[in-house]
Parts: structure tokens; C-alpha cells; sequence
């Protein structure tokens, strides 16, 4: 049987998960109906001042500072009942009794008149609609623990069956081990202080101190990622990278039932107790929660939302009522993140961290992990607001800065912020983690890990470039070389980068040199210089902005034996300037040789050789992502779609023999959805259009990876990530093009124990033009003016990163024979762990 915890860190993330933290002074229980014996979701309990509501499933957790010898249960269309508190017990089921008129008690319509008047007061109840200004200090803490009741400590004796016997095979102490871990200290810790000002539609956080338990520098994405809205009055309220219709969106009674649970007073004043569902009773992911409504201004003076699914995940926002400003201020949020009623294997943050299901070799039951009782807990204390004054907000663009003090904090700094001094388990999280990074080299391969996904090995002062160590085409066969720049021990203002590689079937030697010197570190701005002589495909779309992924292989080149070869000189600016964008400006001079067939008529002058000067932009813009400045530079914490890049080159004619004028211009975006099912939905939009006289090279091939052959199965090739793979190779070329993609990923199906592949249903087409044909001589091939059309169906990862799609061809260019229609493709995921 497989018994393990697996947490993958991909890119940069280092993260646990969660169930309940239970303090010295609190204690749980559930409600249910004292007749029909279901729960009651969202009960009240109030002891003394403290305040909680029951879950959907009826359970609640309070944490109370004075202790009193009594708490009271109420709930709509339920007699109130008050129970006595005993020292020695913590868990309470508590049962109410229904009274006789309960159905009539609140009618539903009185619910839905409450929340139309939220609605309609909402732009003067929202303080960023209502204040000109306002800002505040907050104190953040998260944690990843587990509570050490929830886990069975004993050390189990497996068995397995052998020849019809049952055997001993192995001692299994990993919940033994792991509760000895949890006795002592959490998972995960973090601390932060934060500054943040409201002016003119823009919000900006400014961390002023901040630690992480294990960490000299901290994980900054973990710092920055947003697990719930501020606002309470937006249109859609985001949880866990999930947004989702607010219950108070102007359209929120299409989506949403309403019931009225009961009345209670938050600061004095009387608010309404509303719960909301989903009308999809399929929905079992929607969001579900509790508003509770001033019943004078129709303000919401709290929120409580709920997600129940693969994940369940509880969000609170607590409300202060400010008289002066007549408005309900956001003063407290919690966030909560268990693991769901769910078997299988577990994604989050992106594929961060993975639970893994568990099932014997039957195919049986599955046994419950540490990581089913570890979960994420977060608090958030607002203070020292302040509203409508005047101040300036600096770099506003940014959502959130950390100044460069605020790694370096004394422990006085976080004794006068935070609400309540660390206890003794939180204090020997830092010493039990520190202690740990340091042996286990924590920060040493979290470094390692970054430079690895995004292709490179760091050795001292220097980054060796994965990709430039073996490659295959058609032309060059097999490519061997070596490359990469300097990193930032050798200097974080000066870079040198390069390459060489040789062919083993063209007998070339290809080399690139290049140096760049930092201008600019808050638009981290590089101006520099390079020389090269190497290869390229012909009509091929290349986006300067575009950061090429590390792949273990690039499986197009091996179809590809038409490129031509170039020398170029450049010089260039690249800068992050312009607020939420990349951008690289150019100027360059190319020696252009095609190598193959192919010869350019311009007005009767025959070219094979050519010489191309161009000035070029190329701009990539996030519109919808947030930014984070940190004390190394500037990094997209929440990639958010769409995405755009735009790419604009003119021929400068009259500049180092410049043989040609012309225009092109490129542009593309990409939008992706992510589900909290784990499906994903993923579209592309590209087009070019190239004006003027210009070779073939240059143009537009719209991406092919069919090869020529007889029969489907000789067909079979590696399969690309965006490319037609029932498009021969040259068989389209066009000087104006459209292409559009369609993609949407399933849930892994397990067929198997270790057969789990991913079904992703693809759709691509394109459309195009080629002016000028007569220009181009040599090539045999057609245009995409009737356009291009292919389906298919990928079935990924099947076994140990293996995996096979099936595309189909059709429309316009369908081909007359049904097998020249069909391509099959093998595909190969590696999933990088540490």
C-alpha cells in the first residue's frame, strides 16, 4: 500500500495544507434538528461577547478569551437553547427544538427584499466607493499545522497476501512519526505587517516586516498570493484563485437562494442573518455562505463564505461600524483551507502541492494520510485606519511593495504589532524550522529548483543553459553545444550570455555572444548587445518578449529540414518601464542565406543572399495581473488573462544595405481558465501581417509538425504544443494569417493504479493570404485563404509521462484520401519534483 505525503515544489512555492487549530480556551460541537436529527447549518453560539456561526454541516469551533459557565444556540424557526459549559468536555452536539410555526416564521420574500436593498445601498455602504481615501496598518499570520487529536498515532504492522497466505511485509510508522512532528511545532509559519492605502481606485499593499519560519529570504509568491477579496461589494468575490459570483452582485439573485436565519447585534447595532446557496443543487463546489446586513444602513456588517468540494475552504470578514463616516470598515479576516470529501490526487496553487490518494492494491478503500488532517489557517487584524486624507501613493501600479528593511525586523518591531505574544509551539516553529532550513539546505535547493524549471543548472557564477546541450533536426541532425550567462554571483548589474553548437550532419559550427548592463533596477531596465551566426526556420513567429519554457525536448525541429542561415548583430533596450508590461526594443542588421531551394524575385533581381536592417518592438501586457516589487526586482505574483503581446518590425531602408522595405506586424493573447475540479480551458488567438516586399524566411507558416509519408503509422512523430499536427510541413505559407486554438483539459482518469492519463479536447483552425506569390520561386505550396481546420483528442501522462493524441483533418483543405486526414502523435510530460 502507498502511504506518503507528496508536496511538490514546482516553480517557487513551498506550502501544506488543513483542517482546525484549537487553542487552550475553545471548544466544538454540531447542531442538529432535535426531531429529524440533520444538522443545522449556520447556527448562532454566543458566549459572552464571543460570536460564531455553525458550518454548512452544521459543526462549529469557538474561541473565546473569558471564560464564562455558559454559551446560548439559536436559530431560525428553532427554540434557543443555552448549555452549560464542563471544564473537562470539548465537544457539545447540541439539539434544538423545532417550533410549531417555523415555516411561516420569516417568509422567503422577506430574505430577497433584504438583499435588494444591499444591493441598492451597496455604492454607499462600499468604502471604496464612499471615501475619498482611506488607509489602514494590518498583522497577517498563517500557519500549516494539524490538530494532534484528528491523528491516529500508531505504528502499523502491514500485511500482504502471497500464495493465498497472509504474510508480514513492512512496519508503517508514518502517523507516528508525523504526530511526534506536530506535538512539537507546525508545518509552516509565516508573519507579516503591511501598510495599505486606497486612493483613486487603487489599493496598494506595503509590507513592512515580514519572516517565514525556514527562510533568511522568503518565498515571496507565498507573501503575495491573495486568498480572498478585500472587498465584500465586488461583482464577483474571489476564494482560492476561484472567483465567483458575489451573493450581493446586482445579477446575484439569478444565481442564488436566500433564506432569513435569525437576527443578532454586531457592535451594538441590529443586523439580519442571511444565508445564500447556490440554486444549482449540482453545484456542490458553489459558494455558500452567511451575510450579515445592518438592518438600518443594509451594510454588510460580516460574511462568512463557503466552498464544500475537492477542497473546503471558509473565508471570514469581520466589520467594525465607524459612526463618523456612518459605514461599515473590514477589521478581521480568516481563511481556512481543509482537504474535501475526495479520493483522488489533489492540485493546488497551480500544481504547487499534490496530496496523493491512497488505495491498496485492490483498488479498495482509501486510508486516510497526515495529509487529510494538516491544514491552512490565516489571520488577518486591521488597525490604525484612517479616512479621507491626503496622501500620495507611490508607484501605485504596483499592488504590493516590500521595503527593502523589512526582512531584517527585531523581535520589539513584532512585539508592538502583533495581537497576541507567540505561544510556546509557534515560538519553536522558528527555532525547529530555522534549524532544519540550515541542515537540510532549505533556501540552497529552492534556488536550484527555480533555476532548473525555467532551464538552466547554476554552477558558480554562472547558469549553464539546459537547452543548448542536445537538440535534433533534419538539417543539422544531431546538434550538440553548450551555453548560458553569468548569474547574479557574478554581478546583479552586468551579464554576459552565450552559446556555441555544432551539427553533426551540416558540419557547421553555430555561436552567439551577448552582454547586457543593468540601467534601470526598479523597471529592472538591460541595455545590451549581442552577435550571432546560427539557424532558424523559415517563416516561424518569434516573439522577442516571449520567455521560451524549458522543455526537456522540443519535439518540432525533428519534422523540420527547411531553415535559413543568418548573421546578426543587435542592440537593444529591455524594460519593465511601462506599468504591467515587458518590452524589448530593438535594432538589428541580419545577413540572411536560405538553405534550400529558393530564390526571392524582386522587380527581376534574383536574391539568395540578403541583408536586412529592421528596427523592433515587442511588447508583452498583463492588464489583469498583480505585480510585487520585492528587494531583488519585480515578479507577477497573480497571472491573470487575458494576456497580450504585440510585436511591430520596420525595414529601415537606408541603413547598412538594407535590401528590402517593409512592415510586419504581430499580435497575440492568451486566455486560461482554471476550475477548482481541476479542469482547465485554454485559448489562443495569434495574427500577422507582413507589408511590403519581403522573402519567404520571413513570413508566416502557421506552425506545421506532418510530415510526408504514405501511411499514418510512419507518420507518427512527437507531437508539439500549439502547432497543426495534420499540416504538412511547408505546405502553407501566407503573408497575412489568423490562427485561433482551443483547448480544454480534463480531470486524470485513473484506470489504473499507475494509469492516469489526461483527456484534453483540442480544436485549432486558421485562416490566410499570401500576397505577391510570383515573388517566391522554388517552394511548392498553397495558401490559407479557404482556411485550415483539425480536431483531436490528447490523452496525456498514460504512463510515466508517455502519452498519445489522434488528430482529424477537415473543411476547405481536407485531403482527398480519409488516412492523409489523420495524424497520431505520441507526447512526453516531465513533471520536475523536489
Amino acid at each position: 500500500m502507498k502511504k506518503h505525503l507528496q508536496i511538490r515544489l514546482a516553480s517557487l512555492l513551498f506550502l501544506f495544507f488543513s483542517l482546525s487549530i484549537y487553542s487552550q480556551n475553545s471548544f466544538i460541537g454540531v447542531v442538529k434538528d432535535a426531531e429529524t436529527y440533520k444538522v443545522l447549518p449556520f447556527a448562532t453560539i454566543q458566549m459572552g461577547d464571543q460570536i460564531a456561526t455553525a458550518d454548512v454541516d452544521g459543526t462549529f469551533n469557538v474561541n473565546y478569551e473569558k471564560e464564562s459557565n455558559y454559551f446560548e444556540i439559536s436559530y431560525i424557526g428553532y427554540q434557543s437553547s443555552t448549555i452549560s459549559t464542563i471544564k473537562s468536555k470539548n465537544f457539545y452536539t447540541i439539539y434544538l427544538q423545532p417550533k410549531k410555526d417555523k415555516i411561516a416564521y420569516y417568509p422567503n420574500n422577506l430574505a430577497i427584499d433584504i438583499i435588494k436593498k444591499a444591493i441598492a445601498n451597496k455604492k454607499k455602504n462600499n468604502p471604496e466607493e464612499k471615501l475619498s481615501s482611506f488607509e489602514f496598518k494590518t498583522y497577517n499570520k498563517l500557519i500549516v499545522s494539524a490538530h494532534l487529536d484528528s491523528i491516529n498515532g500508531k505504528i502499523d504492522s502491514i500485511f500482504s497476501t502471497r500464495k493465498g497466505h497472509t504474510v508480514f511485509s513492512k512496519i508503517d510508522s508514518t502517523n507516528y512519526k508525523f504526530k511526534d512532528v506536530i506535538s512539537k511545532h507546525h508545518l509552516f509559519q509565516t508573519e507579516k505587517v503591511s501598510q495599505f492605502q486606497f486612493k483613486k481606485n487603487s489599493l496598494k499593499e506595503t509590507i513592512l516586516g515580514t519572516q517565514m519560519a525556514g527562510f533568511k529570504h522568503p518565498i515571496y509568491e507565498i507573501i503575495g498570493f491573495n486568498l480572498q477579496s478585500f472587498s465584500i461589494y465586488d461583482t464577483k468575490y474571489e476564494l482560492f484563485e476561484t472567483k465567483y459570483i458575489s451573493p450581493i452582485a446586482n445579477n446575484g439573485q439569478l444565481d442564488y437562494n436566500y433564506t432569513l436565519l435569525d437576527s443578532i447585534d454586531i457592535d451594538d447595532r441590529p443586523t439580519y442573518m442571511i444565508h445564500f446557496k447556490n440554486k444549482k443543487e449540482s453545484n456542490a463546489s458553489g459558494l455558500e455562505g452567511v451575510l450579515y446586513i445592518d438592518q438600518h444602513t443594509f451594510a454588510i456588517a460580516k460574511a462568512i463564505m463557503r466552498i464544500k468540494g475537492v477542497l473546503d475552504i471558509n473565508g471570514t470578514q469581520e466589520f467594525t461600524y465607524i459612526p463618523e463616516e456612518q459605514l461599515w470598515f473590514p477589521t478581521n479576516k480568516m481563511f481556512k483551507i481543509v482537504k474535501g470529501n475526495n479520493d483522488d490526487d489533489i492540485k493546488i496553487l497551480g500544481g504547487t502541492i499534490q496530496f496523493d490518494g491512497d488505495y491498496d492494491e485492490g483498488f479498495r478503500t482509501r486510508k486516510k494520510q497526515p495529509s487529510d488532517y494538516v491544514y491552512l489557517l490565516s489571520k488577518t487584524n486591521n488597525f490604525d485606519m484612517r479616512y479621507n486624507t491626503d496622501f500620495k501613493i507611490k508607484k501605485s501600479f504596483i499592488s504590493i511593495e516590500i521595503k527593502d528593511d523589512a526582512l531584517n525586523k527585531s523581535e520589539i518591531f513584532w512585539d508592538s504589532y502583533r495581537r497576541e505574544q507567540l505561544n510556546l509551539r509557534e515560538q519553536k516553529t522558528y527555532l525547529a524550522l530555522d534549524s532544519l532550513s540550515i541542515k537540510k539546505r532549505f533556501e540552497s535547493k529552492i534556488r536550484f529548483g527555480r533555476k532548473i524549471i525555467n532551464g538552466y543548472v547554476p554552477i558558480p557564477y554562472f547558469d549553464i543553459d539546459l537547452r543548448k546541450l542536445f537538440k535534433y533536426n533534419n538539417y543539422e541532425g544531431f546538434r550538440f553545444g553548450f551555453g548560458g550567462v553569468t548569474n547574479e554571483q557574478f554581478s546583479r548589474k552586468i551579464k554576459i550570455d552565450g552559446y556555441t553548437g555544432y551539427g553533426t550532419k551540416d558540419g557547421n559550427v553555430k555561436y552567439h555572444l551577448g552582454s547586457a548592463v543593468r540601467i534601470g533596477k526598479f523597471s529592472n531596465s538591460w541595455f545590451g548587445g549581442s552577435y550571432t551566426d546560427d539557424l532558424q526556420e523559415i517563416a516561424s513567429t518569434l516573439f522577442l518578449i516571449d520567455k521560451i519554457p524549458f522543455k526537456l525536448y522540443d519535439p518540432r525541429p525533428i519534422n523540420i529540414s527547411t531553415f535559413y542561415h543568418y548573421v546578426n548583430w543587435r542592440s537593444y533596450l529591455e524594460t519593465a518601464i511601462i506599468p504591467k508590461t515587458e518590452s524589448i526594443w530593438e535594432l538589428a542588421y541580419t545577413q540572411v542565406e536560405p538553405k534550400f531551394d529558393y530564390v526571392y524575385n524582386l522587380n527581376n533581381n534574383l536574391y539568395t543572399l540578403y541583408h536586412l536592417t529592421t528596427a523592433k518592438v515587442s511588447l508583452q501586457w498583463n492588464p489583469f495581473s498583480n505585480y510585487m516589487q520585492t528587494p531583488t526586482g519585480k515578479i507577477e505574483i497573480e497571472k491573470r488573462f487575458p494576456k497580450f503581446t504585440f510585436q511591430y518590425t520596420q525595414a529601415l531602408p537606408k541603413l547598412f544595405q538594407n535590401d528590402f522595405e517593409f512592415s510586419k506586424f504581430d499580435f497575440k493573447t492568451e486566455y486560461e481558465k482554471k476550475y477548482l475540479n481541476g479542469q482547465k480551458t485554454n485559448l489562443l488567438l495569434q495574427a500577422g501581417y507582413a507589408l511590403g516586399d519581403l522573402p519567404i524566411t520571413h513570413l508566416y507558416n502557421s506552425s506545421p509538425n506532418n510530415i510526408t509519408k504514405e501511411t499514418i503509422l510512419k507518420r507518427i512523430t512527437f507531437a508539439g504544443k500549439n502547432s497543426f499536427e495534420t499540416m504538412f510541413i511547408n505546405e502553407f505559407f501566407s503573408s497575412e494569417f489568423l490562427f485561433f486554438q482551443f483547448k480544454h483539459s480534463f480531470n486524470r482518469l485513473k484506470l489504473f493504479p499507475k494509469v492516469k492519463p489526461s483527456f484534453v479536447l483540442v480544436s485549432r483552425m486558421a485562416w490566410g493570404n499570401l500576397n505577391k506569390p510570383e515573388q517566391h520561386v522554388g517552394l511548392d505550396y498553397k495558401t490559407l485563404d479557404e482556411g485550415f481546420f483539425e480536431s483531436g483528442l490528447e490523452l496525456n501522462q498514460i504512463f510515466n509521462g508517455l502519452g498519445l493524441s489522434a488528430f482529424y483533418r477537415y473543411g476547405p483543405n481536407q485531403l482527398p484520401k480519409l488516412e492523409d486526414n489523420i495524424a497520431v502523435k505520441l507526447s512526453f510530460v516531465f513533471n520536475l519534483g523536489f
